[in-house]
């Protein structure tokens, strides 16, 4: 490998990696050095913006932790991981469409009945959201483990908080509920707001730079698990949020678009009197069988 020049360095990097037996590692390694070399020597890389991009991505390590993912946002806000999920995620055209999994998804979150409140005291608005699962030819889909997620009024998932005395994290605005025998489950929570996605780390001064602003619209997230189904991650979005056209994570489908329907004080679809005014949410998700078309 002496005298290797800018000219030779791609192949002699390939070379180096001859003897992996894992042809899937080759394949991806060989298409990212090329494309990576191709991209220092389009743009003429200097030896002070590539220290720059080193001093980024450590500072990108750092501020992760188990709280808080920067390289997700990362990825998600280069529309990396929106391109990777939809191109793992081709579905028949009836079907609910895929989306983002998000920094903020947490394994673990406390189980609820059909009708609880998976608020559990986050700030916000009344909503009572009400959904059904099907499959693709209009069979309901029972006993499908649904997690939900979304962030308070003030833009903040549960995560962002702070701990208590024993270090743990209420949970806050998620939970899991399982679908009922007609395909069905409904619970109360809070009404979806738009809310910027962490913004005081490197990923924020990179958005800061290319003028671009950190909002994601409002939005519930939704991961259904069904038996004889391909797993959906997905969201809902809310209707006539100013965000719709620009988010910050390139996750929005116009499919994916509802309408959270405001309703003056009354009783609630649950037959609770309310005071205050309330939203609630209407919406069916359709899941593709296994090895199902796509």
């Amino acid at each position: 490998m002496q005298n290797i020049s800018e000219d030779t360095i791609t192949q002699a990097v390939l070379a180096a990696m001859s003897e992996t037996t894992d042809e899937r590692l080759r394949t991806v390694m060989t298409s990212l050095i090329q494309h990576l070399h191709a991209f220092a020597r389009d743009v003429k890389l200097t030896e002070a913006e590539w220290l720059q991009a080193v001093l980024f991505l450590t500072d990108v390590g750092h501020i992760t932790d188990e709280r808080r993912q920067e390289f997700v946002l990362l990825s998600d806000t280069l529309g990396l991981s929106m391109l990777v999920t939809t191109q793992n995620n081709r579905k028949p055209p009836e079907c609910t469409e895929a989306t983002v999994l998000g920094p903020f998804f947490v394994e673990g979150a406390p189980e609820f009945e059909n009708g609880d409140d998976v608020s559990n005291g986050a700030v916000g608005a009344p909503c009572f959201v009400n959904c059904r699962v099907r499959g693709l030819a209009g069979e309901p889909v029972a006993d499908a483990t649904i997690d939900v997620w979304q962030s308070d009024e003030a833009g903040f998932y549960d995560v962002q908080g702070t701990p208590n005395a024993s270090g743990a994290i209420e949970p806050q605005g998620r939970g899991r509920l399982r679908s009922l025998p007609d395909g069905r489950f409904h619970f109360r929570s809070i009404l979806a707001e738009a809310y910027p996605i962490p913004y005081d780390g490197p990923v924020g001064r990179m958005l800061t730079a290319l003028g671009r602003h950190p909002w994601r619209p409002a939005h519930l997230h939704f991961w259904i698990d069904a038996a004889g189904y391909e797993p959906l991650i997905t969201h809902v979005f809310r209707d006539g949020d100013q965000y719709l056209d620009s988010d910050a994570v390139f996750g929005v489908r116009s499919t994916l678009i509802a309408d959270w329907v405001r309703h003056d004080p009354g009783v609630a679809p649950d037959g609770t009197v309310m005071n205050e005014p309330f939203y609630t949410l209407d919406y069916e998700f359709v899941l593709n069988p296994k090895g199902g078309t796509q």
